[in-house]
């Protein structure tokens, strides 16, 4: 392969996301489910996390089984978003740019709120495109719909691909398709899904990572 097509994740992989966003996203999300539902704090947090562990996602369970439209929930759960929340990475942009081959983000987050992000670290400018969970059509992530309708998109196979995520069954679905995985984790253990796992996303500064994306079809894991 010349030149990969890195795919990236957002929360939690180009910036942290469970910081300052996490908690008051999933605060909004088990608000609006308590409001929408009829259900007390309990229930509706217990909900919350039950189709997270089910679908990956707790919009996609939300829509299954209870008719939610999607946008009015991304809409009302990704409202509070200001600029500060935002955790900087310095040489973020340097890292991305240095990086062989075109980039795109892929995430499960609405794409107002995704390009507000990419806006507020500095690269919004580096991605061919943001593939948002309306891209998918509310197939996100880990759903192999949604995958592959990011691929149609791009125009390449899963093998030209090299993916970062901090989601293992995200990981474990793009392995699948035949995708190069690299996984963002502080966790010593890892899956055998997994090619390569990064403390953080700007350890991809390394040079020999670089070189062996330009040049063979495997990372090698310096974990």
């Amino acid at each position: 392969m010349a030149h990969p097509v890195w795919i990236f994740d957002l929360d939690d992989t180009l910036h942290d996301a469970s910081a300052q966003i996490f908690p008051v996203m999933n605060q909004a999300m088990t608000h609006y489910i308590m409001h929408t539902l009829g259900l007390d704090e309990a229930n509706a947090h217990g909900l919350r996390q039950h189709y997270w562990r089910v679908y990956g996602a707790t919009l996609k369970g939300l829509m299954r089984h209870h008719h939610i439209d999607p946008h009015h929930f991304l809409a009302q759960t990704h409202a509070f978003l200001t600029d500060d929340m935002v955790v900087q990475h310095k040489r973020l942009r340097q890292m991305i740019q240095a990086l062989p081959g075109r980039k795109c983000v892929f995430t499960n987050a609405p794409r107002q709120y995704a390009l507000k992000v990419l806006s507020v670290l500095g690269i919004a400018d580096c991605f061919e495109c943001v593939f948002s969970v309306e891209s998918t059509r509310f197939h996100a992530k880990p759903s192999v719909r949604g995958f592959q309708r990011l691929l149609r998109q791009l125009k390449c196979r899963a093998q030209d691909c090299i993916m970062l995520e901090d989601s293992v069954s995200a990981l474990m679905t793009a392995k699948r398709l035949g995708m190069r995985t690299v996984w963002i984790s502080r966790r010593l253990h890892k899956p055998i899904y997994v090619d390569y796992r990064l403390p953080h996303v700007l350890a991809l500064t390394h040079s020999a990572l670089k070189k062996a994306a330009r040049h063979t079809p495997a990372i090698p894991d310096y974990s």
